[in-house]
């Protein structure tokens, strides 16, 4: 079933009111001096807090959403007890005869500094550039958010009825490991007919991102992660190099020679068990990966224009990204960063890095750990901590070391990405984009995936339905969603309803 003319009209009726929206999304902000809804950062708790409890709690009560806000506790972060930012829950539509879906979405954002390289003046204010709408959260994932409200308004001001039931579930932690979500989730789906989710058989979540530029995608996977911490220290103080260089046991050369264990340059995890646990690409597998539409010079384009690929062959560059893990260093806290020439020798410092993760095979699993479920966090916990601690004693250092587990999530892989809910959307991204979609499985990590499949039930279906492009840069400097995505995306999750009415 189409989705009604009237409704696509409305949308290109009304881009400039739907950017404003956007603009407002991307810019609310609690206080002056405020960076926005940064759930990372300790000091903006309460901006987190008001975008949900304020902007987005009044923007889906005016589109006629029956909504409710569900505070998940407090959290310790350096010492401080925070609030949680609430989780926006939201209800349009109990008929019985009608299918119904769940949305999710996240309004917590990235930080963002202009000294980072943005070419904007303020990362926090959106600004339009050609096509292109700059902005931190533009993408990720306040525009796919903002889309939803965008289909609600179109249909509250035609009228329309929508064609099913939809829960909505909007978070505030999503970039600071989601806590307090997956008890939530638990909670409501073991209340049965009395919770929140009752009804539920479809799951759709916006928050990832095309292959390439091109080609609309679906996406039916994505990996798990797992985060670390090296913590050295040595000395109770900074020392002078030029005093006490090659007198002590210095905590960065520690940490330069642990770091520099757990990867290849080549991007071969050298952890044993993180490798060699996961399940062989089969043929007709890896048949998949060559067909989707991916090229080298998409990555390069991705990345700067710079040619620093790994691999030539774009189906290995496809399969290092959705099928295989990947570790990434991502700094050292506590070290010198700043201008000149500081001679220090850091007392402490924290070296960080994450694993993205995939499913493992069983039996290689059971010999290494014990356990045979796939590459579950708490596998790759002791993995990694007792791989860090047998080097470290290689080390023969007299400086402490110890190895924090900081977070993570399981990864996650569709039941059947050929049911109703991913024909639903099959048909309607031909509908808006005249072409069909790819079929991908995300690098990226988004737990909550796997919570919903578990607690809901393995009938219920997950989908993930993109809106942004590969090259928005989500994370990055100069995040962008472009005008074009960002109609049509409104025009596909509005279409999409229509289309899983009719499966």
């Amino acid at each position: 079933m189409p989705a009604p003319p009237e409704f696509l009209k409305y949308i290109d009726d009304n881009q400039g009111a739907f950017i404003k929206r956007l603009t407002d999304a991307v810019s609310h902000k609690r206080q002056v001096s405020a960076l926005y809804s940064v759930s990372g950062d300790p000091t903006l708790r309460k901006d987190v807090i008001d975008m949900g409890e304020t902007w987005l709690h009044g923007q889906l009560t005016a589109l006629g959403v029956e909504t409710k806000l569900v505070w998940l506790g407090n959290e310790d972060v350096d010492g401080q007890t925070l609030q949680l930012p609430p989780l926006v829950i939201g209800r349009v539509g109990s008929d019985p005869k009608k299918k119904t879906v769940l949305v999710y979405g996240h309004y917590d954002v990235m930080p963002a500094k202009k000294s980072d390289g943005w070419t904007t003046e303020d990362p926090f204010e959106l600004t339009v550039r050609d096509e292109r709408m700059i902005g931190r959260g533009a993408t990720d994932d306040k525009g796919p958010v903002v889309g939803w409200l965008n289909v609600l308004e179109a249909h509250q001001a035609l009228p329309l009825t929508l064609p099913v039931n939809v829960r909505f579930c909007f978070e505030g932690m999503e970039e600071s490991g989601s806590t307090g979500l997956d008890k939530f989730i638990e909670e409501e789906a073991n209340k049965g007919k009395e919770g929140w989710f009752d009804g539920v058989s479809y799951v759709c979540i916006t928050d990832n991102y095309w292959l390439n530029t091109r080609k609309p995608a679906l996406t039916f996977g994505i990996r798990g992660t797992a985060y670390f911490s090296i913590n050295i220290s040595g000395p109770a103080t900074d020392l002078h190099s030029g005093l006490f260089g090659r007198m002590v046991h210095e905590p960065m050369t520690d940490m330069v020679k642990l770091l520099s264990k757990l990867v290849e340059t080549n991007g071969i995890i050298t952890v044993p068990g993180v490798e060699e646990t996961v399940n062989p690409v089969a043929p007709e597998e890896r048949e998949e990966y060559e067909k989707m539409d991916y090229t080298v010079q998409d990555l390069r384009d991705a990345v700067g224009g710079k040619a620093i690929e790994l691999s030539e062959d774009h189906t290995q560059l496809v399969m290092n990204r959705m099928r295989f893990p990947s570790l990434s260093i991502h700094g050292i806290k506590g070290a010198f960063d700043g201008d000149g020439s500081k001679t220090v020798i850091p007392a402490a410092i924290k070296g960080r890095f994450s694993l993205r993760l995939q499913r493992a095979d069983r039996p290689i699993l059971a010999k290494l750990c014990s356990l045979v479920e796939p590459q579950t966090t708490d596998i790759i916990k002791t993995l990694v901590t007792n791989f860090l601690n047998e080097e470290f004693k290689k080390l023969n250092s007299k400086n402490t070391m110890e190895v924090e587990y900081v977070g993570g999530a399981l990864p996650w892989v569709a039941t059947n990405k050929h049911d109703l809910n991913f024909k639903a959307a099959h048909r309607a991204t031909e509908a808006v984009y005249r072409q069909a979609p790819d079929y991908t499985r995300e690098g990226g990590s988004i737990g909550v995936a796997l919570t919903f499949q578990e607690e809901l039930g393995e009938d219920t279906s997950v989908m993930l339905l993109p809106m942004g492009r590969s090259d928005d840069g989500a994370h990055s400097t100069d995040e962008k969603l472009d005008k074009d995505n960002f109609f049509k995306g409104t025009k596909l999750f509005g279409t999409y309803l229509y289309e899983l009415a009719a499966a």
